[in-house]
């Protein structure tokens, strides 16, 4: 941590907080903390609260040695350690990002949208870290939320040459929220589709929501999104009002968007040619499915707002590897091939799998399990879904989950339906015994349907091991 957040006097202003003792202000540390589990004796531990847990509880705990400093909403009687008094902690840990965020001058690009948000997150990371070697940030994993955002904000450092900020969302405001916290100078909307719809009830909700992130910009920020989404007006008529640059892309060749591209897709990765104002150059992504080359323009994009070069793209590109549970594909042996899906789903991240599963070799076989945050129209989404993996082909569909029997009815002979997760691995252990097949996992988080991918690796090492 730089001498800007060294002293606690210094941050009890920054979250308009009350030092415990004036005497503490001197006090020093090295790095943020909210996780009690990890805490070191250079730590800034902020208690932060939530539907299930209160580490204030925690706080009596704590002796001298053990951390540096604390930011509470209370603190127990006697309490030794420096703190400062705030009303709201986890708007003490946004308050203390933002003004961390002021001190570094760097492109900083926030990634949003529906679907493929961390796909496109860790193309561009991929892209930044080509550009400047161990010198960029990004976001870990799917840390996008009012607490992992900031948290991540609050690792700048001085050697950081760029910054690539995930934020998602689940209901309105939350973008208006989080966004201005991260001083963007590019924001790429990779999309509004049907995600959240229990809180958000229509996409064009979730578009303008998306759109929130565009005046988190400065003038002459850049406005990355796709031209040919059903929305792109929302982010376009936002985006020219402003005064921003915009960045937009098609993968429709006719498209007149300054980004295209032309491909060739494989079973587990695809050959892009990406097509820009800056030139042309070619790489390889490897991650199957024509979304993902949509994920890779949308990265190219913000890429070269950020005034990297193609070379660099295309480095970054090629060495892009995707996270887990996100279509990650491995080979069981006997011509069995499992694409792991299962970090989440909506109805459109569904059917883009299924896309993925029917240009597969062998037998097709889906394995779902119910889409979440769906509201009313949870029946009627699922239905489609089972529709959809009859249209494209698939010949065996498993499912669990309440809502999945819909989705299984929809789809007709051919398909099973298990009110446990657990039921599905040996059965499709059955399956697999019948030749050459590719199978697909996939389902919302509250499903946990790695627990259908797991058995399938462990026996598969098993073998290898004898």
């Amino acid at each position: 941590m730089n001498a800007f957040m060294s002293h606690l006097a210094q941050v009890a202003t920054w979250v308009d907080g009350q030092l415990g003792d004036a005497s503490q202000g001197d006090a020093v540390f090295e790095q943020v903390s909210t996780d009690t589990r990890t805490l070191g004796a250079g730590d800034l531990f902020i208690a932060l609260k939530g539907e299930r847990f209160d580490a204030h509880e925690f706080l009596n705990q704590l002796q001298k040695g053990q951390v540096a400093a604390v930011i509470a909403e209370r603190v127990p009687t006697g309490f030794q350690l420096p703190y400062v008094l705030v009303k709201d902690t986890r708007l003490a840990l946004q308050d203390l990002a933002k003004h961390w965020r002021t001190q570094f001058d760097l492109p900083l690009a926030v990634i949003t949208g529906s679907n493929g948000k961390t796909t496109v997150k860790e193309m561009l990371a991929a892209i930044t870290q080509a550009a400047y070697p161990n010198a960029s940030l990004a976001t870990r994993g799917n840390l996008n939320n009012d607490i992992g955002l900031p948290l991540t904000l609050l690792q700048l450092t001085a050697q950081h040459k760029a910054a690539v900020i995930e934020l998602g969302m689940n209901h309105a405001g939350e973008t208006a929220q989080l966004a201005p916290i991260t001083a963007p100078n590019v924001v790429v909307i990779n999309n509004a589709q049907r995600e959240h719809q229990e809180f958000m009830q229509t996409v064009t909700a979730v578009a303008h929501e998306h759109a929130d992130a565009l005046l988190a910009l400065p003038d002459g920020g850049a406005a990355v999104f796709p031209a040919d989404d059903e929305h792109a007006y929302i982010w376009r008529e936002l985006a020219q009002s402003r005064g921003l640059q915009v960045f937009d892309f098609s993968l429709d060749e006719a498209s007149t968007a300054p980004f295209t591209a032309r491909f060739e897709m494989g079973i587990h990765a695809s050959t892009v040619q990406l097509i820009t104002p800056m030139g042309q150059c070619t790489t390889q992504i490897n991650i199957p499915g024509i979304h993902n080359v949509h994920n890779a323009l949308a990265a190219c994009a913000a890429a070269c707002a950020m005034n990297i070069g193609l070379d660099k793209i295309a480095k970054g590109l090629a060495d892009f590897v995707p996270a887990k549970g996100r279509l990650q594909t491995y080979s069981l042996g006997g011509g069995v091939t499992l694409i792991d899906d299962t970090y989440n789903a909506n109805p459109d991240s569904v059917r883009a799998a299924i896309d993925v599963l029917a240009g597969s070799i062998g037998r097709k076989i889906l394995v779902l399990g119910d889409m979440g945050e769906v509201g009313e129209q949870g029946q009627a989404f699922h239905e489609e879904i089972g529709a959809y993996a009859r249209s494209c082909g698939i010949h065996v569909f498993l499912a669990a989950g309440d809502l999945m029997k819909f989705a299984v009815a929809a789809y007709g002979h051919g398909a099973w339906h298990f009110h446990d997760v657990l039921a599905i691995p040996s059965v499709l252990a059955d399956e697999l015994t019948r030749g050459a097949a590719t199978v697909l996992v996939k389902g919302s988080r509250f499903m946990g349907m790695e627990r259908v991918v797991q058995p399938l690796l462990d026996v598969t090492k098993q073998k290898t091991a004898v």
